[in-house]
């Protein structure tokens, strides 16, 4: 057996080899993405993770995006025409749409001619992120904030067949290009909603003509064109084509000051990409082994290769260097965590919740897993958000194994004596897997006995959704630059299908999420966010993990690149140095 696990090593390295020295592309502008997980379709209400949501954002499109060159973030109109008249008392948003936005030609138009993009398709779109019947993982965005939806979802709850006809008071078509959206109560990341893929225009022809299936045929008004049309899950390798009939875009011409030199594109028409070719590599080396052959664009460092290919004061090897790489580093504004599922009675025991987390290291796990680079996380606001509070210390962080012991015991299963084994379930990569391992280490040193379990990433956000875990690793990456995006995934009526996949329901949190998600920016919503990261803190519904930061590498013909932490629509504003290309491959 260990013979031929040996031959198959050698035969998988030769493989590997033979795919990464493919001859590079050196005559068109192709952008060359490897993913580490699957993307499990391109219906926009559906891209609740940050793989698929890059995906859908390649072929569809929003009202408003986030300006490309200008921090702090800034949203700005994409397919509306200017941001929107807001009414006095801050409820209604009146957009014009842009005129001459047509959707991509497909065979779901008459004679398969793109028809026109008209305020009823946003209309549409968002009955559908609504409708109860397709349970969009979206809907927390809008759950009780749209005057007369709610009512809408719930009226058709008990319907054979949702009526999509019904005028809803709070989201209306006043004329083909005037949309209009009334609020039942302020809401001031409304905005920020409607630069997320959930949001996106979707025209009703496509959804009817694919059925089922329109969840693998996009049909968008975007940049890119998915080629061959048809999305299969399957597929480690799939390729988007510029769109023909894509609208008149420019280049931003403004910029903050750190992205001035990207200005040399100021004016050109959108996208600059003939091509954009991504590929599913789950694994850190082989992604690695790919760029370092000029295959893929850019990547992140790896854990195991971070000591090789950044120095100790933090820049690039002399080697890479060499081979005219970049290195790009940057804070993200996200969060790891192992959540705990709330619906099961074993682990609503607070103190046994208490006594994980203090016998969880993340010390040790930021040393192996993030080369010492990412910050500990003491709540679950990272930096740079109102809502952090940079010198709290959570009462249950830092590992303590005599204390976890100590309320280990207070939970009623001293030295964990009485208590069943407890399933971690995480992404299908080594590094998910070696994390795992490690929590289950570091458990099993209060006598907690842990099994680690891997699923695909359809099949684990599926489990989640459906409660079907007890323990989970993952991360949650800023959907918009507020506090609340990150409460929010704690807040009792966002359980699953909504954004709070740990099912955690404390009414004190929750009336007080409640009274600052409707505040404007101010001295007092901060205060509340920071009481209600306390609250989480004491009551332990996570094991923080940490904020990590990007180390991202790239090439030197890669222009216009910037770590985001909203990545949705990026390609578009990529460049490919066609001549640098061809003057540096050699050296790889």
């Amino acid at each position: 057996m260990k013979m031929l696990q040996a031959m198959m090593a050698i035969l998988s390295t030769t493989l590997l080899l033979t795919s990464c020295t493919k001859k590079v592309d050196l005559d068109e502008k192709v952008l060359n993405l490897a993913v580490g997980s699957e993307v499990k379709g391109m219906d926009p209400i559906y891209s609740n993770d940050r793989y698929s949501s890059n995906e859908v954002a390649r072929v569809y499109e929003g009202l408003l995006e986030y300006h490309y060159l200008k921090r702090p973030y800034t949203l700005v109109p994409n397919l509306a025409e200017a941001m929107p008249q807001v009414s006095e008392d801050g409820l209604t948003y009146t957009f014009k749409i842009k005129k001459g936005v047509v959707f991509q030609d497909n065979k779901a138009f008459p004679n398969g001619k793109g028809r026109e993009l008209v305020a009823q398709d946003f209309v549409y779109s968002i009955k559908r992120l609504a409708d109860p019947k397709l349970q969009g993982l979206g809907w927390w965005l809008l759950d009780g904030k749209v005057a007369g939806l709610n009512e809408w979802r719930e009226k058709n709850a008990a319907k054979d067949e949702t009526d999509y006809s019904e005028e809803i008071e709070g989201l209306k078509a006043i004329d083909s290009h005037t949309l209009q959206f009334k609020l039942k109560k302020q809401f001031p990341q409304f905005l920020y909603s409607l630069a997320m893929p959930f949001t996106f225009a979707v025209a009703k022809e496509a959804v009817e003509h694919y059925g089922k299936e329109f969840l693998n045929n996009p049909v968008g008004t975007g940049p890119f064109m998915l080629e061959g049309g048809v999305f299969k899950q399957t597929a480690k390798r799939f390729s988007y084509v510029k769109n023909p009939t894509f609208r008149k875009k420019l280049f931003p011409s403004e910029a903050s000051d750190e992205f001035k030199p990207f200005l040399a594109d100021a004016g050109k028409e959108l996208p600059l990409l003939n091509k954009i070719v991504v590929q599913i590599i789950k694994e850190d080396q082989p992604r690695w082994l790919n760029f370092l052959k000029g295959k893929v664009d850019y990547v992140a460092v790896p854990k195991d290769n971070f000591e090789t290919a950044i120095t100790p004061d933090r820049g690039l090897s002399e080697e890479l260097a060499k081979k005219g790489i970049d290195l790009l580093i940057s804070p993200s504004l996200d969060v790891t965590y192992t959540a705990f599922n709330h619906d099961l009675e074993l682990l609503q025991n607070v103190n046994l919740r208490r006594a994980m987390a203090m016998a969880y290291d993340v010390n040790e796990m930021n040393t192996l897993f993030y080369s010492g680079t990412a910050l500990p996380a003491q709540s679950v606001v990272p930096p740079g958000i109102a809502g952090n509070m940079p010198d709290y210390k959570s009462p249950y962080r830092g590992q303590d194994i005599a204390k976890a012991k100590e309320l280990l015991a207070k939970a009623g299963y001293a030295d964990g004596k009485g208590l069943p084994e407890i399933t971690y379930d995480c992404p299908s990569s080594s590094t998910s897997r070696q994390i795992g391992e490690l929590f289950k280490k570091q458990m099993a040193e209060i006598g907690i006995n842990i099994r680690v379990v891997q699923n695909t990433w359809p099949e684990l956000q599926k489990k989640i959704t459906k409660r079907q875990v007890m323990l989970y690793g993952i991360a949650w990456g800023a959907d918009y630059p507020d506090a609340e995006n990150f409460l929010q995934l704690l807040y009792g009526p966002n359980k699953a299908p909504g954004a709070n996949g740990s099912g955690y329901d404390n009414p004190e949190f929750n009336q007080l999420f409640s009274k600052a998600a409707v505040m404007q920016d101010s001295p007092e919503r901060t205060a509340l966010y920071e009481k209600l990261n306390r609250i989480a803190a004491e009551q332990a519904p996570w094991i923080y993990g940490v904020h990590r930061q990007n180390f991202i590498i790239k090439h030197g013909w890669l222009r216009n690149y910037m770590a985001t932490d909203f990545e949705s629509g990026q390609a578009q504003y990529i460049n490919i140095d066609i001549a640098e290309k061809k003057k540096t491959a050699g050296k790889l």
